[in-house]
């Protein structure tokens, strides 16, 4: 026998027709999980809220998907999680509501009617830099999953996904967003500068062009400099949760790391390797 909860959402034309789409996988699965929460909650159009009258202290999430009976259960599952949530169908929509106020996290979807999220993934990351980025796609080819990290992606998720994995993986990229606002804008070594705010590695007055992997590796060995990092804890700080880099990879992505910055400033080593523990940041000349 249904439950009352999932009577409401099978009462609900809208969303019965999305379970028996050939291909609404993903919203059968939401709608499942969702059945088992107070038909008060799920009838709560938290969609139609405005940012601005709400608490700073919420978190927000731009949900940035031209399906917009998916973004509509997404918006009820993470309204569940006491999450502000705003929707954009398409590239243009969502420039305008990142202009109104910019959210903590945005979900994006890699292929909009007008536009590629590829490109605004870029756009976004360059111009704010602290910003949370999840590309949530069907398309799950390995090289566009590379693509979107390297591009500045925090996330990668390919649809279908697990309601709870979703959220589970917001809840802590969100932990690190708030970290990440917190923090010191800078770190500086001898002749070193990790900015954190742009994202930009300076040796002397030289710009060392580094790929966010790249950075992020630089930046998960320079806050503990002296200390060993595992391979496993750098994948991590590639990307935490899913896609994880082989030890080779890692290696390769050290070994060009290694180059340009000895390319920037010849001579001068700031990583060591340390035989069976892996990668170490010696500040050679001492913080300034």
């Amino acid at each position: 026998m249904e439950c009352g909860c999932f009577a409401v959402l099978s009462s609900n034309a809208h969303i019965r027709r999305l379970m028996q789409a050939p291909c609404a996988y993903i919203a059968r699965r939401i709608a499942t999980n969702l059945s088992h929460w107070p038909s008060r909650q799920l009838l709560t159009q938290a969609s139609r809220v405005d940012w601005n009258t709400m608490s700073l202290d919420q978190p927000q999430i731009l949900i940035v998907d031209d399906d917009a009976e998916l973004a509509d259960l997404l918006v009820k599952l993470l309204s569940r999680e006491g999450w502000v949530t705003r929707t954009a169908f398409s590239a243009a929509a969502a420039e305008t509501s990142m202009r109104m106020r910019l959210p903590e996290v945005v979900l994006l979807d890699a292929m909009l009617p007008d536009g590629n999220g590829f490109d605004l993934a870029r756009r976004w990351r360059s111009a704010h830099p602290t910003l949370g980025i999840v590309m949530l796609t069907a398309r799950g080819d390995p090289f566009d999953r590379v693509l979107g990290l390297e591009i500045g992606a925090d996330d990668y998720l390919p649809k279908p996904f697990e309601p709870r994995e979703l959220v589970a993986r917001l809840r802590a990229l969100l932990r690190r967003v708030a970290t990440s606002r917190v923090e010191t804008e800078k770190l500086s070594f001898s002749g070193l500068t990790i900015d954190l705010f742009r994202r930009e590695v300076t040796v002397g007055t030289r710009a060392v062009p580094l790929s966010t992997i790249e950075f992020k590796m630089l930046l998960t060995l320079a806050k503990q400099p002296g200390k060993a990092i595992s391979r496993e804890d750098l994948s991590e700080a590639v990307q935490f949760g899913g896609y994880q880099p082989q030890e080779r990879t890692v290696d390769v992505q050290i070994a060009r790391l290694r180059r340009k910055l000895r390319e920037a400033s010849p001579g001068a080593e700031w990583i060591d390797t340390l035989r069976g523990e892996g990668y170490v940041f010696v500040p050679r000349g001492g913080v300034s």
